[in-house]
């Protein structure tokens, strides 16, 4: 493994009345990793987020699954930055349980800043690229 670790126990909130997990959790465990990610390892980036000076706007993002995952079960999330392109970065996730591949997903963020008329892009921070290019395969 060379992404960063996100480790999850799956609960009854994650999962729907049939049992499994609800197929958009898996999203929001995206979203979880990429977060404890920045306060980690770009702790700048996710106080300019925190206090609205950059916004991370989730412009694309995909799931595949494999496996149906269900409550108390233990999950590894690893997340491996992609590409950095102007102001884009990609993310891939692999989800698995002991070993197994469950789940896979992708997504794209663009960073943005408010202005008066709406937001603009900006580029990726430096510490951001400098973090990412840490846990590149």
């Amino acid at each position: 493994m060379t992404g960063f670790l996100y480790r999850h126990r799956v609960s009854f909130a994650d999962t729907n009345v049939v049992g499994n997990v609800y197929f958009t959790r898996y999203l929001d465990w995206q979203g979880r990793c990429r977060e404890l990610f920045l306060a980690e390892h770009a702790p700048d980036v996710a106080r300019d987020v925190a206090n609205g000076r950059l916004l991370l706007v989730t412009v694309a993002c995909a799931m595949e699954y494999f496996e149906e995952c269900y409550v108390f079960d233990d999950l590894v999330i690893e997340m491996t930055p992609r590409e950095t392109a102007g102001n884009r970065i990609g993310m891939r996730f692999d989800y698995r349980r002991d070993e197994a591949d469950v789940a896979r997903g992708t997504q794209t963020v663009a960073c943005m800043k408010r202005n008066g008329e709406g937001v603009s892009p900006v580029p990726v921070p430096r510490s951001l690229v400098d973090a990412a290019r840490s846990f590149e395969p």
